[in-house]
């Protein structure tokens, strides 16, 4: 089993940035694609970047491209979410995900064996 906790999640302004953390515990060894979704209030769980356990390969959704960043650490077994030029739309849940199976980052919630509980982000207008 794989443990996730997300931390980092706070109130921000708008145009302000916050860096979440992802910290895995457990059978890390068997993470390999870590991903971040969020979930904003009446809304679906919907992908927003992903990294491969090399960290060469990242897929960002259209909305943050250019404004999130991920990354990680294996030494650490964290990944890292900063979050540039914040907008009130970003404002949702967000969750950490990993996969154990060597299938890749994928934007399907599906594809993911392990969830965190999630970190509130919520960007003031």
């Amino acid at each position: 089993q794989v443990q996730l906790v997300e931390s980092g999640g706070g109130l921000v302004q708008a145009g302000g940035s916050l860096r979440l953390s992802c910290a895995a515990s457990g059978r890390t060894s068997s993470t390999y694609g870590m991903a971040w979704f969020r979930q904003a209030p009446g809304k679906e769980r919907e992908f927003v970047t992903g990294i491969s356990w090399s960290g060469l390969s990242k897929y960002y959704a259209d909305s943050v491209t250019g404004r999130f960043t991920i990354f990680r650490d294996n030494a650490k077994n964290t990944v890292y979410l900063q979050m540039n030029s914040l907008k009130p739309e970003d404002t949702a849940v967000y969750y950490c995900a990993a996969e154990s199976s060597g299938r890749g980052i994928s934007r399907e919630r599906l594809n993911y064996d392990y969830w965190g509980q999630g970190t509130q982000v919520t960007v003031s207008s």
